[in-house]
């Protein structure tokens, strides 16, 4: 997949104020499912459909502890989404 596609799957991702909120609230550190779910008005299975499309896409990963998983941002995704979107809205010669 060429960085464009890759950067579209991201966008994509992003582009959803639910999903917004989590990346949000990822940036503090990682955080237990259970944790990230009483902040929302929705139910675990929904939200489990909002973390794999975020882990689908490579900004999210999860670990699993016990009964519970855990979600955190992939800092190296994430740079190099911002470093992505820097380049693209660059002046160009």
């Amino acid at each position: 997949m060429d960085v464009f596609a890759a950067a579209a799957v991201q966008l994509k991702a992003l582009a959803d104020p639910t999903r917004l909120k989590i990346v949000d609230m990822l940036s503090c550190g990682e955080l237990c499912a259970c944790m990230i779910l009483v902040r929302f008005s929705i139910t675990q299975p929904t939200l489990s459909h909002h973390m794999k499309t975020l882990c689908d896409c490579g900004l999210v990963h999860g670990r699993k502890e016990g009964k519970w998983i855990y979600y955190a941002l992939d800092e190296k995704a994430i740079r190099d989404l911002q470093a992505f979107l820097a380049e693209l809205t660059a002046p160009k010669a």
